[in-house]
Formats: structure tokens, sequence, C-alpha cells
């Protein structure tokens, strides 16, 4: 399990990039490693929640940061 999140910046793309790459990061990831994403798309947050969600992915924090929102994740894993 990685102790430091790693971290996506994924500022200047657009839906439905942000939760796409976050997707395809979190599926490398195995289960308790955290990910942190910076995405500037409006609908990053309601994308990335529903992520989270569906794929029982753990959403920690959702925080505004100027235009920006960071995203906290923990990762379900494939096992």
């Amino acid at each position: 399990m990685a102790e430091t999140p790693l971290e996506l910046d994924l500022r200047g793309l657009r839906c439905p990039l942000p939760v796409l790459h976050t997707q395809k990061r979190l599926k490398m990831l195995r289960r308790g490693d955290r990910l942190r994403v910076l995405a500037d798309d409006p609908l990053a947050a309601l994308d990335i929640a529903n992520l989270c969600r569906e794929d029982g992915h753990r959403l920690v924090e959702s925080r505004s940061l100027g235009a920006a929102t960071r995203f906290e994740i923990v990762a379900a894993g494939e096992g």
C-alpha cells in the first residue's frame, strides 16, 4: 500500500477526460492505495464522485482550491 498519495494533475482537461484518466489510474493501483486528483472541469466533481461510488473506491476528500478541486481517493483495488 502506498504511503504517499500518487498525484494526477488534470487541470485544463474537459469532460469526460478527467474521469477517464482517473479511472485508468485507479485500475493500476492496489487496494488501499491513495490517489490525489486535481481538476478544474466543473463536471469533474460529479463524475469522479460517481466513479468512486460505482467502482467501490472511497472518496475521502473533495476540496475546492480556487478554480480547481482536489480529490483524495482510496482505491478499491482489483482483488
